[in-house]
């Protein structure tokens, strides 16, 4: 009973396949670094930290999280998303209004 989920970047993807791409970003001692759990930090290894993580939903959920931040951002979804669908950016415009309008 499987349903679509277009919005969920982690629909269809293991932990293993997580973890292993993390790692690969991060390597160890980064993901450490980002998530302090010992299963990163003393002797890591993708069999234990995947049993760690099974057994325990905060550490689960952080690493999720990382990976979720990790992502590349994708153009096409930020022009959807913009205030005038045109996929320009504000924050330009916001600048260059606010320089002009001080005095120096």
């Amino acid at each position: 009973m499987s349903k679509e989920q277009p919005n969920n970047p982690l629909h269809g993807l293991t932990l293993a396949a997580i973890l292993e791409q993390l790692v690969k970003t991060y390597g160890w001692e980064g993901l450490g670094s980002a998530i302090n759990v010992r299963c990163f930090n003393h002797d890591p290894s993708i069999k234990s930290s995947l049993k760690f993580l099974r057994k325990t939903s905060w550490a689960r959920e952080k690493v999720e999280q990382l990976y979720v931040e990790s992502l590349p951002f994708d153009d096409e979804e930020s022009a959807e998303q913009s205030p005038e669908g045109n996929g320009e950016s504000t924050t330009e415009s916001t600048t260059e209004s606010t320089t002009e309008q001080s005095p120096q």
